[in-house]
């Protein structure tokens, strides 16, 4: 069987985000990309993983107003979660440089939503992933000379961890490494081969 086969069924990611566009990409599965517009406001008293549960969601009903037939349609929403509180992204070197001296030290939560859609009758499947980096102690001159050298201002929590932020870690705790990326891939296979899509031939 033609390697780029193994998927029958069309595979859409409701995402622009470059990360998850290049996660997915690991598959090696043919599929196309959606830009959902969706409102990611948080709703009052909402926790992290209801939230991320709740946009995923979303955005895979939105990816899948777009389309016209069968297709899976995966949506996916990430938040960090310090001191009770979400993190957004820091949009600046100043608020980065901000975020990672109060991380120094301490824990920083990562919570992935993940769902899968299936167009021809509605059904879905969600996740929640959770990861937890533990942050080594970093002093002022480390965490400006990182964000110099590695500019993550769209990013949650200030950092890239598929790059030079990996530099920043303790230590990860998840059991889906991809999920800290932004797109827990060993959840989402599982999930598509429930689905029907085949990532190996058999």
């Amino acid at each position: 069987m033609n390697p780029n086969m193994r998927s029958r069924i069309p595979l859409v990611l409701a995402s622009t985000s470059p990360s998850r566009h290049s996660l997915l990409q690991r598959l090696k599965i043919p599929f196309t990309v959606i830009a959902p517009d969706v409102d990611e406001t948080a709703q009052h008293e909402e926790m992290p993983q209801q939230l991320v549960t709740r946009l995923a969601v979303a955005k895979a009903r939105a990816g899948a107003a777009k389309i016209q037939g069968r297709a899976l349609i995966i949506g996916s929403d990430q938040v960090a979660y310090f001191e009770n509180m979400v993190i957004g992204k820091p949009g600046s070197r100043a608020k980065a440089i901000a975020q990672l001296e109060k991380f120094s030290g301490k824990k920083l939560e990562f919570y992935n939503g993940l769902c899968v859609l299936d167009t021809s009758n509605g059904n879905l499947e969600t996740a929640c992933v959770p990861c937890v980096v533990k942050f080594r102690s970093l002093s002022l001159s480390q965490i400006e000379n990182y964000v110099d050298l590695e500019p993550a201002f769209n990013c949650a929590g200030s950092f890239k961890s598929e790059g030079l932020g990996i530099a920043l870690f303790e230590s990860i705790k998840t059991d889906d490494p991809t999920s800290l990326i932004g797109l827990p891939l060993i959840k989402l296979i599982s999930i598509l081969e429930r689905f029907g899509v085949s990532l190996f031939n058999e």
